[in-house]
Formats: C-alpha cells, sequence, structure tokens
C-alpha cells in the first residue's frame, strides 16, 4: 500500500483548504437547521418544553418561558422569532404562523444586552454577519443603531417566504415605557423580565396586528431573578410554580 508523506498531505490541504473553508461558512450560514432536528442527540424529543412553548403559541397570544440559566432560553426565543421572520417553518411546527412579512420587535435589559444576547443571536458577532439564526441569505438590510453601544444594529429587514419583507427592530427596556409606544407589530420577543409598564405597552402594540386570529404575540424568556414579581404572577394561577419548574403557556385576561 502506497504511503503518503508529510509534503503530499501539506500539498493536498492546500489544494483543497478553499472548498473547506466555503464548507465551513455555508454551513455557519444556516445555524437553523441544527436546531431541533428528527434524530441524534440534539434531537427535539429531548427538548419538551420547549416544543411545550412553541405549541402554546397557536392558541395563546402571550406567552413566558422560565428557565435557570444556560439550558436554551434565548435560543428558543431567538428560534421561534426566525421562523416567523422568515415564514420558513419545518414541517413539525405546529405553533403560530405568519403567512406574511411581520413587523417585530426584540428587546432587552439594556442596549448592552440586547446587542450582546439577542443581536448576537439572531446575526452572529459583529464580525461574522450571518452565522447566526437567521440564515445570511434571508438578511436583506442591516441597519446601524448609529449611536450608543458600538457595533450595536438598530433594525434588519429579512427576506419573508412570501416575497416580501419583514422588518425587526431592537429596543431595550431601559429606554423607558415610551420608547415601546405608537406602532404595531405582530411579533414581540422579550428576552430578560421588563417592567410591568414595558410588558403592558407590548402588549397594546401586538392587539389589533397578526393573521389567523385576532392580535399578534408577545413572548418572553427570562430567569425569574427578581422573584415571584407582579408581571410573573400573571401567568401563574394562584402564584405557585407547577410540578416541573415552568409556568402554563397561557392567555392572559
Amino acid at each position: 500500500m502506497a504511503s503518503i508523506d508529510d509534503v503530499q498531505i501539506a500539498e493536498l490541504a492546500v489544494k483543497h483548504l478553499p472548498a473547506l473553508e466555503a464548507e465551513l461558512v455555508r454551513r455557519g450560514q444556516y445555524k437553523i437547521r441544527r436546531y431541533f432536528p428528527d434524530t441524534g442527540p440534539y434531537r427535539r424529543e429531548l427538548y419538551a418544553k420547549h416544543l411545550e412553548f412553541f405549541v402554546a403559541g397557536k392558541e395563546h397570544r402571550e406567552r413566558l418561558l422560565i428557565a435557570a440559566n444556560r439550558v436554551g432560553k434565548s435560543d428558543g426565543g431567538s428560534y421561534e422569532a426566525t421562523l416567523h421572520l422568515c415564514g420558513e417553518y419545518p414541517d413539525w411546527w405546529v405553533g403560530r404562523r405568519f403567512t406574511a412579512p411581520v413587523r417585530a420587535w426584540a428587546a432587552g435589559t439594556t442596549s448592552e444586552k440586547t446587542k450582546e444576547i439577542i443581536q448576537t443571536k439572531l446575526l452572529g458577532p459583529d464580525n461574522a454577519r450571518g452565522t447566526g439564526m437567521i440564515p445570511a441569505r434571508a438578511i436583506h438590510h442591516v441597519q446601524p443603531k448609529g449611536h450608543g453601544v458600538p457595533g450595536a444594529v438598530g433594525s434588519i429587514w429579512v427576506k419573508h417566504a412570501s416575497g416580501g419583507l419583514s422588518v425587526l427592530q431592537f429596543k431595550s427596556f431601559d429606554q423607558g415605557r415610551e420608547a415601546f409606544e405608537g406602532t404595531e407589530q405582530e411579533m414581540i420577543w422579550l428576552d430578560e423580565e421588563p417592567p410591568l409598564e414595558v410588558y403592558t405597552e407590548c402588549v397594546l402594540r401586538t392587539m389589533a396586528t397578526g393573521d389567523g386570529f385576532s392580535g399578534g404575540i408577545v413572548f418572553m424568556t427570562f430567569t425569574p431573578l427578581d422573584g415571584l414579581t407582579p408581571l410573573v404572577l400573571e401567568f401563574m394561577p394562584g402564584g405557585v410554580l407547577p410540578d416541573g419548574g415552568i409556568v402554563p403557556q397561557q392567555e392572559r385576561v
């Protein structure tokens, strides 16, 4: 059997390096395909709470996913947000679906946290845009924030499967309730617990929008670091965590 010496190995590596680099880039631009697959060590049946949260969106306009740190809350939020922005749903998806482009907000506690967590989850790091949950091919335009946190994005336009463009604006709770006034939205994702007045304003923004049933959707993903606040209690009948430690997704009245 012929052997390959170090020189030949080096030559092969140089020859195929561009193709390997291109493949790595391609895979990085389709991160969403690696989430909730049918089979494998990360198959979706292992993420029952995430699936329960997604399913609840079909009937309920307001949802809350409470979980411990580092268990994939923001990943779940960015996954659902991306599906709605792109309008490309996997066959197994039984949650809410939008058949037309959406107007959306995504917000965290501060501008720094919004950029560090939400923006990076959706777009990827500053030096690798298009490697986040939103596929690079779907990103039509990115509008820088223009002030404040370096590299922060103000808005993005995302290609929707219907042929139009979804628009997502990044916000933060420290902007105050006034920053959440005025415009109607189909989807709002709040990553971390907002002040109650901010949450109420977000619900108002979605009341008269959406297709399929009355109103758009608001969903939150956070660890209740401040305990049983008035907002958390609104999602917990009796103010008691059920067995399993997850708040049931339900319609607020």
